[in-house]
């Protein structure tokens, strides 16, 4: 079934919890601004609420915004070819968080990612919570949507099925560290990135 784009963002807005395909893996997309949908995607993974949830973004004007600090380090990265895409930055704040669901949070693991659609609903709704669709604990997305909602405790409002997605997770760089440290390795090389970070 073929999901008109603005009803997914209608969804969303309205406190919806959305099974979508990213350029990496399927992920669950949830309002920030809605907490019941926040809390409905850590029931769905049975996430521990410590852990808490990564965002996506349109563009890197939006991650300012928001109030994260993009150090020397993150301008790098973010000004890449690899941006958008597959890279994920963990990033501090220049202040105190600026927005109140951010509040208790010292960090954020923010991605632009490189999907025109999903980019073209982070251009309506601002930025979104959004993680891989498995259960907490397991260290790959299954690839289909079938493995994912047999895995999931309940059902997400709206599930996009584009059928087959392979489980390569972004690489994820912690901005914070100096130097900046690889915490998972993924569809981008760590030696891509420190080319990058050192100007070779």
């Amino acid at each position: 079934m073929n999901i008109n784009t603005d009803k997914i963002i209608e969804s969303l807005q309205n406190g919806g919890v959305v099974l979508l395909p990213s350029d990496t893996v399927y992920g669950l997309a949830a309002s920030p601004l809605h907490e019941n949908a926040v809390n409905r995607i850590y029931e769905l993974k049975s996430r521990p609420r410590n852990r808490k949830l990564p965002i996506m973004t349109a563009s890197v004007n939006e991650i300012e915004n928001i109030g994260l600090d993009i150090n020397s380090y993150a301008k790098k990265l973010l000004s890449s070819h690899f941006v958008p895409g597959a890279l994920t930055l963990i990033l501090g704040f220049k202040t105190v968080p600026l927005l109140s669901w951010l509040s208790g949070r010292e960090e954020v693991a923010v991605r632009i990612p490189k999907n025109t659609r999903l980019l073209n609903i982070l251009k309506k709704t601002g930025a979104l919570l959004v993680t891989s669709a498995n259960k907490h604990g397991q260290s790959q997305t299954p690839s289909t949507v079938p493995e994912i909602l047999s895995e999931l405790n309940g059902l997400p409002d709206i599930i996009i099925d584009k059928g087959h997605i392979e489980n390569l997770a972004s690489t994820i760089i912690n901005c914070r560290s100096v130097p900046p440290r690889i915490e998972r390795e993924g569809c981008i090389s760590s030696i891509e990135l420190f080319k990058i970070l050192n100007n070779e």
